[in-house]
């Protein structure tokens, strides 16, 4: 039976490369809200971009079942920053046929955290946000830790996880 793994954690922890790892474990299929806002609005989306997350968001939901059914795990290489979030999606899933889904939690320690949002800056890569003091105010200010009855799996992401 296939299933959803939905990643969670701030920005910069490993969520996107530790997709790719599960991706080719098992095979799967990753929807990142990401990937597409930043190749549909490489200069960025402005005061629309909440907006337009959220649209992407119940697009990627509604495929995600479509996937699912037809026997092939789905990864969501998301943030789920709130427990609201977090519930609302499993939520999505238990009114959809009770699929199966599972959270895996990158928790990151702030110094490793710091390191990577630098190297990350650094690069300058198109294919992943670049982290400026306002971005970094909104995670912190958004982002809820989840509690250990919300997550499936807990990931220390204090390891480099290029080289894994």
């Amino acid at each position: 039976m296939a299933k959803v793994i939905m990643t969670c954690g701030k920005i910069c922890c490993g969520k996107t490369t530790y997709a790719k790892r599960l991706r080719d474990e098992r095979n799967a299929v990753i929807l990142s809200i990401d990937e597409i806002m930043l190749h549909l609005f490489p200069e960025g989306a402005g005061d629309m971009h909440d907006r337009m997350v959220e649209r992407t968001e119940q697009y990627l939901l509604t495929l995600s079942l479509q996937i699912v059914r037809s026997g092939t795990d789905v990864i969501l290489d998301w943030g789920l920053w709130t427990r609201k979030q977090r519930e609302r999606i499993r939520s999505f899933y238990q009114t959809h046929g009770g699929i199966q889904n599972e959270i895996h939690y990158l928790k990151i320690d702030p110094e490793t955290w710091n390191e990577r949002i630098r190297k990350r800056n650094q690069q300058k890569d198109s294919s992943a946000y670049y982290v400026d003091e306002g971005l970094l105010e909104k995670v912190n200010r958004l982002f809820e830790e989840p509690t250990a009855e919300e997550v499936d799996l807990v990931l220390e992401t204090d390891f480099d996880l290029e080289s894994r």
